[in-house]
């Protein structure tokens, strides 16, 4: 049983927030499909800055379930002790803070994984901002800001005795970016040394990545990104696996469904224009998984300039695709490699 707070996980894999994808609908999405949290896209801890459509969007919780996570980025403790609050008043139930992200314009501002060059700051900003809220805090960092200078450990002691209720650890440094392959001795030694929960993070692309990841460096749980692009059932996959419970696979119009009931969301959330502009990269996604050949349709796909249009031909291709599978008289199972292992014969 994995619990962060209050709250008990229905599942040991959870989505990572990620700018311009983890919006509402995809996290109540990945939620359906068997993750155990999903945390909101990073939101700025300058709330003067929120009274802005993208903010106003990330702030909407209806309909998700709980613990609703929100994700905040900042440098100033009293900012961000400010900032959960009125998260907390907007719905959040979990604050989650970054000390992880990469990105030039957010450590440029000695925010994200830049804090980590700063361990005096990243106690004073944790202390004040599990003093300010009555919800669980939680962390998400890296390794270190380099390769000579892995604190992660530290940093994860610091969390511990802050307060913080539950740490994330990506397997690599600031420095690394997301290039090489992410190490996962520094997760172990941390996991040795805290016993809040630990969920690793970095490279987890199916089930057995995942199995591995848990069995070596002891973590409660995996933290899955990038790999949920197209595919995201598999939290449900990967939960199945380290559950030991079978997992069911879907049928190519199981997928068709799920793929039609997201661009839905999406244009109910963003409206017509945004939305057809947000569907396009998850179309994109949901090609590379489905198709051995997912070019010409996906350039069909993002030609499409009205929701009715680029909905009515995504249905076209995708049913096209389930009666294929059908008329084969085979099952055809999206699996824990997404569709696109098991499909590629299409």
């Amino acid at each position: 049983m994995l619990r962060v707070g209050p709250y008990t996980l229905p599942s040991r894999a959870v989505l990572a927030p990620m700018a311009g994808v983890t919006d509402r609908p995809f996290r109540i999405l990945c939620r359906r499909l068997g993750a155990g949290l999903a945390a909101s896209e990073m939101l700025t801890s300058d709330a003067r800055l929120w009274d802005t459509p993208k903010s106003r969007r990330r702030l909407n919780h209806a309909g998700e379930p709980e613990p609703r996570v929100v994700q905040l980025a900042g440098a100033e403790a009293h900012v961000l002790a400010e900032a959960a609050r009125l998260s907390v008043e907007h719905g959040a139930q979990i604050i989650d803070l970054n000390m992880g992200c990469p990105a030039k314009k957010v450590c440029g501002k000695l925010c994200g994984s830049a804090l980590l060059r700063d361990e005096p700051l990243v106690a004073r900003i944790l202390e004040t901002v599990v003093r300010a809220v009555d919800v669980p805090v939680t962390l998400k960092i890296r390794t270190g800001w380099d390769r000579e200078h892995r604190n992660g450990i530290e940093i994860a002691r610091i969390a511990e005795g802050s307060g913080v209720q539950a740490l994330a650890v990506h397997g690599r440094t600031r420095a690394d970016f997301y290039q090489g392959e992410a190490e996962y001795e520094t997760v172990r030694e941390i996991k040795s040394r805290v016993r809040i929960p630990v969920f690793a993070n970095g490279d987890i692309r199916t089930p057995e990545d995942a199995r591995k990841v848990i069995d070596f460096t002891g973590a409660d749980g995996v933290m899955i990104g990038r790999a949920s692009f197209g595919q995201p059932w598999l939290f449900g996959a990967v939960d199945a696996l380290l559950e030991g419970r079978s997992d069911p696979a879907l049928s190519r119009a199981e997928v068709r469904d799920i793929i039609l009931a997201h661009l839905d969301s999406l244009y109910d959330f963003y409206g017509e224009e945004s939305g057809v502009r947000i569907a396009r990269k998850h179309i994109g996604w949901y090609c590379e998984r489905c198709f051995s050949d997912p070019a010409p349709i996906r350039l069909n796909l993002m030609a499409a300039s009205s929701a009715r249009e680029q909905r009515d031909r995504a249905s076209q291709f995708f049913d096209a695709w389930a009666d294929h599978s059908a008329a084969n008289g085979r099952t055809e199972q999206a699996g824990w490699e997404g569709a696109a292992h098991s499909m590629r014969a299409a």
